[in-house]
């Protein structure tokens, strides 16, 4: 993806968010420069992974397979096991209409999927096998406290105001009709480096072509612009 793509695509989210009434931390609109600043008092939001995530999974295509996400807040994967701490991650997403977000199942992340807005939301959903491919088995699932039962494959359409709850291993896939979506996301922890299973092999982080100066940092700047100990770093 180029930069100028991205910083285009955080500015038009930006402006579809707050048109929801939706607002993002402060931290959202750090320049590059701010970064290059900051010290280990932003250590949490390096080491978290928190703010802007934009992929097109390695499509080379982001308006047909792709996904915008923001992540507000997360816990530390490896503190799961002590039962302590901020077990919990929040995101923010926008699902275009046909803007695809393939096939993938979660090892260790149950979260709530909830239609914040806008147009509907189809979530397509596979059981996996032992040999995590996708399974012919009926699913069992949850929307908005209610248990479902239904045929492998099916899919499920959100309304704005609707949610679903996908746990370990269910394959899902979605994407917005009649008008693009506002998702939020509610779940465990997040680790997006170990805790994806895409059935198609994808690239999880794009590959960008700098033509010109980031807007905001992705989650995957800050190796370059964050330097606490006050090396020059991206600038």
């Amino acid at each position: 993806m180029k930069r100028s793509e991205i910083n285009a695509i955080m500015r038009d989210a930006d402006s579809f968010m707050r048109g929801h009434g939706f607002r993002l931390p402060p931290f959202a609109y750090w320049t590059p420069d701010d970064w290059a600043s900051k010290g280990e008092e932003v250590r949490e939001i390096v080491d978290r992974q928190l703010g802007w995530d934009i992929t097109d999974f390695g499509s080379g295509d982001y308006e047909r397979t792709g996904l915008f996400i923001f992540t507000i807040r997360n816990g530390d994967p490896a503190r799961l096991a002590s039962g302590g701490g901020k077990l919990y991650a929040e995101k923010i997403l926008i699902s275009d209409v046909d803007q695809v977000t393939p096939f993938h199942f979660h090892w260790r992340k149950v979260e709530d999927i909830i239609n914040r807005g806008g147009g509907k939301l189809v979530i397509q959903l596979y059981n996996s096998t032992s040999e995590d491919g996708l399974d012919d088995s009926d699913i069992t699932v949850s929307t908005d406290g209610v248990q479902r039962r239904v045929p492998a494959g099916s899919k499920i359409v959100l309304e704005p105001g609707e949610s679903i709850t996908l746990p370990t291993r269910l394959y899902h896939s979605f994407w917005a009709e009649e008008g693009r979506v506002l998702i939020g996301e509610v779940s465990l922890v997040n680790d997006d480096n170990t805790d994806n299973r895409f059935y198609q092999p994808v690239g999880r982080f794009p590959q960008i072509e700098e033509d010109e100066p980031p807007l905001h940092l992705l989650t995957t700047d800050y190796a370059v612009w964050y330097r606490p100990d006050g090396t020059d770093g991206g600038r």
